[in-house]
């Protein structure tokens, strides 16, 4: 928690008219929003325990604390096309960058066939409507001539 916001809140500066703070509200307000949504009660709490700080001094916090944390994720979150680490091996490399040309050129194939399914079953739908469709005319030309052939 930084001085500045402990030293705040602890001589009653978010006090309003010389009031105490309503901790007894805020402590049912969180409880409360802990039991309809946890996620962001849990996210006050951690944004009140560290000092109410802004979105730079708690992005720079969570780097200095969890930066080992945010190598993990960012490895794991990487974009699909690549990897963030070789293996060294430079045969191995060769053999996974064909291997993934490969398989993006076999993904690149499923989705030209996947668009061409979804135009045919298009097709399929607008022929059946114009055949229903002129049923249901030739159906009431008929029956405006006075005839019910069909």
């Amino acid at each position: 928690m930084s001085d500045s916001a402990s030293t705040a809140w602890n001589t009653g500066a978010h006090s309003r008219c010389g009031k105490p703070p309503r901790r007894a509200l805020e402590i049912a307000g969180i409880v409360l929003a802990f039991i309809w949504f946890w996620p962001l009660a849990l996210a006050y709490l951690v944004w009140k325990i560290m000092g109410y700080p802004k979105f730079d001094e708690a992005k720079a916090f969570l780097q200095n604390n969890l930066g080992g944390a945010g190598d993990f994720f960012a490895s794991r979150c990487a974009p699909a096309g690549g990897f963030t680490s070789g293996t060294g091996n430079a045969a191995f490399e060769d053999y996974r960058r064909s291997e993934l040309a490969r398989l993006e050129e076999e993904r690149r194939k499923l989705d030209e066939e996947a668009r061409a399914f979804r135009g045919f079953v298009e097709e399929l739908k607008r022929a059946k409507d114009r055949e229903e469709f002129d049923a249901f005319m030739a159906k009431r030309r008929s029956e405006q001539n006075g005839t019910t052939d069909i």
